[in-house]
């Protein structure tokens, strides 16, 4: 029997991480963490008035994610976390080696769109250019998968699974 990852939903602001992150969790009959739940409200207010984080901002967020994770090792979760820079998810993977991604990638007009159609959410279109400033793609040594994120959440998440299912086993239960 596998045993179920633990895995982070990653990418910009606006590709779906809080609709896809329960979405899969659900499918994988894990527990799922809301990343933005972790945030301190200075972050929060930092963002809600459009000024992005300063890596000193990220690094306690980033903390309470990778305890979450490793906490879940050997049992499974989904948590949404940007994880846009290599170093966040190095840092993430040093609490949590067994931290897999799915990076929720798509075509900037279309994540545009979506944010524009959000209510409710701290995060302003006008930081999404610097998201994508800040986003280095998952590379060839780190565990995850890139998931296109066209389509509806149901579809995206049909495609993270099937991506899933394709990594190595995280070993024995």
């Amino acid at each position: 029997m596998r045993t179920p990852h633990v895995v982070a939903v990653m990418g910009v602001a606006g590709t779906g991480k809080t609709t896809i992150g329960p979405l899969l969790a659900a499918r994988l009959g894990v527990p799922y963490a809301e990343g933005d739940d972790f945030h301190p409200q200075a972050n929060i207010a930092k963002m809600s008035a459009g000024v992005p984080l300063e890596d000193a901002d990220r690094w306690p967020w980033l903390d309470a994610i990778g305890a979450w994770a490793h906490g879940r090792a050997g049992q499974g979760g989904v948590v949404s976390c940007s994880a846009l820079k290599r170093s966040y998810r190095d840092r993430l993977r040093a609490t949590a080696p067994g931290l897999v991604f799915v990076h929720l990638a798509g075509d900037r007009a279309l994540i545009e769109d979506r944010m524009g159609h959000r209510r409710g959410h701290f995060m302003p279109t006008a930081l999404l250019d610097s998201q994508f400033a800040t986003l280095q793609p998952l590379q060839p040594d780190e565990a995850g998968v890139v998931v296109d994120v066209s389509g509806s959440p149901e579809e995206i998440t049909d495609r993270a699974v099937r991506a899933l299912a394709g990594l190595p086993d995280d070993g024995p239960l």
